[in-house]
């Protein structure tokens, strides 16, 4: 079996794997055959409730979450040919971020809960507008990145505006909650909401394998083979911001998931960017998946949010990615 059949039937199975405990284990109490037979048969009403409507949706959106951030950043660091890069480096992040806070603010989400969701997809829409605006047709990858750091400096700037004028505690308790990223108290609504978005953007950075390979010769090798760079630079953009805004406007702000996946995958799959997607969109769905399982382990009666978590482990991996690499970013 080649190097990356093996490492697809691991990533595979250790997302079963850890998709079944994700349903298995909770707060509830709930025995091995309760478990099983709520989920299948339904019996136990209160059981079925615990199992259909709330484990196996979060469950779902874990596997959906982590492989449109995994995807994202194997996307951006194959186009960039940086392995520091990530997705939140464009900005879409933020401002799908920003779209949610205003519509906790404004008082839309007690009305709709759709709202959230919906301005936070807004956001990360006028997000992609501006980058697109300002990096114009024919602009480098330098001016894509210089756009997208322009576009998450105002959205950070914005959200920290609306958080210092809110007059009110508890909206902006609320706030600060929601951005800390978690999967709790979701249900098949949000999954329904954000599927149709990350779908598409999985469709739009999947088709980039070739050309994120013949970029790793350089943009001006890539441009006399026939490589269009406007076409592979929008769909790279509509890609993430369909897939993170998605993940951002169900779950909050979850970082670092696209840096650490596609470095630590990258070795297996022989560092060619186009096998590197389908393999960072497994692991993030991996990572993800055990994260939020430690989150419920690790301190079941305080909320730890998944967001924190995730920066926990990933700051210091940031740090020594940066360490390791300082030569060859001098």
């Amino acid at each position: 079996m080649s190097p990356q059949k093996t490492l697809a039937l691991v990533l595979v199975s250790l997302c079963l794997v850890l998709f079944a405990l994700s349903i298995l284990i909770g707060p509830a109490g709930l025995g091995m055959g309760d478990t099983l037979r709520a989920l299948f048969l339904g019996q136990g009403e209160a059981a079925t409730l615990v199992m259909r409507e709330i484990r196996l949706p979060r469950a779902i959106l874990a596997v959906l979450v982590g492989a449109s951030l995994g995807l994202a950043g194997a996307a951006m660091q194959g186009y960039l040919r940086n392995p520091l890069a990530e997705p939140g480096l464009i900005g879409v992040s933020g401002s799908a971020a920003l779209g949610a806070v205003i519509a906790l603010q404004t008082g839309l989400v007690a009305a709709w809960w759709l709202a959230l969701p919906l301005a936070a997809l807004a956001g990360a829409l006028v997000a992609v507008l501006l980058i697109l605006l300002l990096a114009g047709p024919r602009g480098s990858s330098l001016t894509l990145i210089l756009a997208g750091i322009a576009v998450s400096a105002l959205a950070g700037a914005m959200t920290t505006l609306v958080l210092n004028l809110s007059p009110n505690p508890f909206a902006a308790s609320e706030v600060v909650f929601w951005m800390m990223g978690s999967l709790s108290d979701r249900s098949f609504d949000h999954v329904l909401v954000a599927l149709p978005f990350m779908l598409i953007g999985w469709v739009l950075m999947l088709s980039l394998g070739r050309a994120l390979d013949v970029l790793t010769l350089g943009e001006d090798a890539a441009a006399s083979m026939g490589l269009s760079g406007i076409r592979t630079r929008m769909f790279l953009v509509l890609g993430i911001a369909s897939s993170v805004g998605a993940a951002t406007a169900v779950a909050g702000a979850i970082g670092f998931v696209g840096l650490v996946v596609p470095h630590v995958l990258r070795p297996f799959v022989g560092a060619r960017p186009s096998a590197l997607l389908w393999a960072s969109a497994l692991g993030g769905a991996v990572m993800v998946l055990g994260a939020d399982l430690a989150v419920r382990l690790i301190l079941p009666d305080r909320d730890l949010k998944l967001g924190v978590l995730m920066a926990i482990i990933g700051a210091p991996f940031f740090l020594h990615l940066i360490y390791k690499t300082r030569g060859e970013i001098r």
